[in-house]
Order: structure tokens, then sequence, then C-alpha cells
């Protein structure tokens, strides 16, 4: 007889219940100034007039139903281990990261923060990939899938011949990005690749050059900050 793995609770029915609850959590703009404090997930959505994202917009008219990004946030050194009863209350992990990606934002010369919303949800820390994982599973965002770059941290001066991300390319303001010599992934291949994306389309394997800046932004993108 084939025994499976012990399994005491179906991570899939575990995830999923992480996913109906930050979907019926009310939505918040980017600009807010709300005090939001502890770690956990957030799913941000865009509807606005950037041309290229305007299937997004279309989808997000009537009610918030297509993110376009799905994050974490983690304190600082979450992942070195370590379980503490009160880790999802303490720290300011979520309201910095979501602080960080409104300064993104508002950096660039394409997009404008009153277009964007969110969603947040306070976790233990165990269940904050759990959740990241699912949602980004469930709907594939943009930024998470098919243009990296959104959530990355400041390179530093150490790291100035890095390429710049997808991201950068498409929305250019941030002025890390705009130090960057490495060159960067073409506009037309970046904007194909986003029309690709919303017309439902295979995403196309990507140039090397491309390659290699998205997977840069990729793992650079923790969830991690101070808090």
């Amino acid at each position: 007889m084939t025994i499976g793995p012990y399994n005491p609770l179906d991570k899939l029915s575990l995830a999923r219940s992480i996913e109906a609850e930050i979907l019926s959590r009310e939505i918040k703009p980017m600009d807010t100034t709300e005090i939001i404090s502890g770690a956990g997930v957030y799913v941000i959505y865009y509807r606005g007039g950037f041309e290229p994202y305007s299937v997004l917009s279309e989808a997000n008219k009537d009610d918030w139903n297509r993110p376009i990004y799905v994050g974490k946030a983690i304190p600082k050194g979450g992942r070195k281990g370590g379980i503490r009863r009160d880790a999802a209350a303490r720290g300011t992990a979520l309201g910095s990261r979501l602080r960080k990606h409104a300064e993104s934002i508002r950096a660039t010369s394409n997009l404008k923060i009153g277009d964007f919303v969110f969603r947040h949800i306070v976790l233990d820390d165990i269940w904050i990939p759990l959740g990241e994982n699912i949602l980004i599973e469930t709907f594939k965002p943009l930024w998470n899938v098919a243009i990296e770059g959104f959530g990355i941290n400041d390179p530093g001066a150490g790291r100035l011949k890095q390429m710049r991300s997808p991201w950068d390319v498409l929305h250019p303001g941030r002025g890390y990005a705009d130090r960057l010599t490495g060159g960067g992934p073409d506009l037309e291949a970046v904007l194909g690749r986003v029309e690709d994306y919303c017309q439902g389309r295979p995403l196309k394997p990507l140039p090397k050059r491309l390659e290699e800046a998205a997977k840069i932004a990729s793992e650079d993108d923790r969830g991690e900050v101070e808090g």
C-alpha cells in the first residue's frame, strides 16, 4: 500500500483562505497617510490613463478585479528564521513597503499615484510566503510575471554597473535607476511584452539581455524592510 506524505492541513485550502480574506479587505488609496503596522501581504491595482495598461484599467473600471502587483512585507531579518508570537503585529514593514512603492510611482514620468489603490492583510510570519504565492498564481499580475523591477531596492554605489530593470525602462524617473550605467532592455521589447500579456498571448522567451535584467530585478525584490 502506497502512503502519501502526512499533511494535517491541505496547503492549497489554507492558501485559498488567505486569498479570500485579503480580497474582502477595504480598498485604500496608494497615497494614504494612514499608519499601517505589522507584516503581511498586499495587492496593488491600477486604473489610469497609461495606454499600454488600458486592458487593466478597463478590467478595474467598475470594481477592482485585476491586480497589477502582489507583494509581501517582512521585517528586517525576517528571512533568517525565528518564530515570535507577536511578529505579525510588530514593526512597520507593511507601511514602509507601501510607502516605498508610492515613492516609486510618484517618481515616474508616466504614472500617477492617484490611479493606484491597494488591499493588505497582516499575517503571522509563516503564512506570508503562502499568501503571496497564491495571489501571484491566481492573478499573474503584470508587474510580477512580465515586467519585473517595481519592488527592487536601491542597488547602491557598488552596483551602478548593473542594468536598469524592465520596469524602470518602461517607467523612467527613479533617481537610482537613472544612475545605472549598464544600459537596459529595449523599450520596444518591453512594450511588446506588455501587449502580449494584456492580450492573453503566451509570453515569448526573453532576449538574453532582458532576461538578465529581469533576473536581477526579481532577485532583488525581497519584500524585506526595516520595521
